[in-house]
């Protein structure tokens, strides 16, 4: 029954993640501009990987059901216009920029990726105020699905950049240790907000403090722990130590690696979120 439950809400799974792609990569893309010497061709190819996952989001969230069936998260559908709202905002916005980039100033264009960054704040704040449930619940889920964004869009830019070195063998290794450690250091928040969020049984579910461990849920959010968390922060110092000794092959596909392994957790923790109202 568990899987049965997290696949009816499969459409608010896909959201989740081409959301994070959308607004964690456009992150990812902004600490670089402003932080390092990454590559004009990188920064507009991940930008406008960005705009395109947001695209997408937005169509999905065109389709959202109302009705999550059996979870115990309750929708709040006077929230869905301005979430959609603000979803089409980001794109259009971080659009412009791309092409400013081009043609306007240097202040021109990052006034607009200032504001792209917080059409994407007020889409995640729309998805918790939808979703969340209560001050409290909505406080909880934005801190998720921000730090959810954070480590799937930005594992995606870093995966990018990594094969950018393979084909700029003289970039210089600055930009992909920044964008490392930086993943490295959301996924260990991720680690940290996981045994917040199971001692304190938080989520719509109102589970008592760690039985999300040893409910019928259980093999989910061991899976969330291990492969989504835990899994990819150790891969995730391997390759801030590999590109620190400028070994860009084996970085690279430790990335690639940790692709599958933080939208698997992400998958997980939007499953078991939207499927059984457990914050993951």
């Amino acid at each position: 029954m568990s899987a049965v439950q997290i696949a009816q809400n499969l459409a608010f799974i896909n959201w989740t993640v081409l959301t994070g792609l959308a607004l964690g990569s456009y992150a990812a893309v902004t600490l670089l501009r402003r932080r390092s010497a990454a590559t004009s061709g990188y920064l507009g190819f991940t930008t406008a990987c960005a705009v395109g996952f947001g695209v997408l989001a937005w169509l999905s969230d065109g389709s959202l059901p109302r009705d999550l069936g059996a979870s115990p998260v309750i929708a709040d559908p006077a929230w869905d216009g301005p979430r959609r709202l603000a979803l089409l905002a980001f794109i259009v916005l971080a659009a412009l920029a791309l092409v400013a980039r081009r043609v306007a100033p240097d202040v021109a264009a990052r006034a607009i990726e200032t504001a792209a960054l917080g059409a994407g704040g007020l889409t995640l704040v729309g998805g918790a105020l939808t979703w969340g449930g209560g001050s409290v619940g909505t406080l909880t889920l934005l801190v998720e699905l921000a730090v959810v964004s954070a480590a799937t869009g930005g594992v995606f830019a870093a995966m990018i950049l990594g094969h950018w070195y393979l084909v700029t063998p003289k970039l210089p290794e600055a930009p992909l240790i920044l964008l490392a450690r930086a993943l490295l250091g959301v996924i260990a928040i991720q680690v940290g907000l996981f045994a917040i969020w199971v001692a304190t049984g938080a989520g719509p579910a109102g589970v008592a403090p760690f039985a999300a461990l040893v409910g019928p849920w259980a093999l989910f959010v061991w899976l969330r722990l291990i492969v989504g968390l835990v899994f990819p922060l150790v891969v995730s110092w391997a390759a801030v130590q590999t590109a620190r000794s400028r070994s860009m092959e084996s970085a690279t596909g430790l990335l690639y690696i940790n692709v599958g392994t933080v939208a698997a957790g992400t998958i997980l923790a939007a499953g078991l979120y939207f499927g059984a109202g457990l914050l993951v």
